[in-house]
């Protein structure tokens, strides 16, 4: 369902919850050619400062896209872009929550503070910035 923006308010939030699997991995890579060892084999990955394998990162952005394109403000929603920040790893198995809380409101740009967990530990934060749909026209009646 879409907030359209003269619903829309400052406060707002919505949350999507994942658990990241090896076909998300699979996925992710092959739709975006990147298939850095670090996401795709344990050995190499044991080697990094992640000390294991990880999700894309970009892959947390998608959740972020999803939020804004499904349910806040949703259907119609135009997505702008992120300035994103990457504070702990992502894993196979973990289950993500990320919640996007609209933080302002000018005109039908939309701003949001996305926040992205697993557990207690925020994984990413990003600012968000989208445009939002406006309600369209009531059908006219007929007399």
């Amino acid at each position: 369902m879409t907030v359209y923006l003269e619903d829309l308010q400052v406060g707002m939030s919505a949350s999507l919850t994942h658990t990241v699997t090896e076909h998300d991995i699979e996925l992710f890579g092959q739709a975006t050619g990147d298939r850095n060892p670090v996401h795709f084999d344990e050995e190499f990955a044991k080697k990094t400062i992640f000390r294991g394998r990880v999700a894309h990162g970009a892959l947390l952005v998608g959740y972020v896209s999803a939020v804004i394109g499904n349910q806040l403000p949703g259907p119609g929603t135009i997505f702008g872009g992120a300035a994103m920040e990457f504070k702990a790893p992502l894993r196979l198995g973990d289950t993500v929550t990320v919640t996007c809380t609209v933080r302002s409101i000018e005109g039908r740009k939309v701003t949001l503070d996305c926040i992205s967990r697993v557990g207690e530990t925020v994984v990413a934060q990003m600012e968000a910035r989208a445009i939002a749909p406006k309600r369209p026209p009531a059908a006219p009646t007929e007399a």
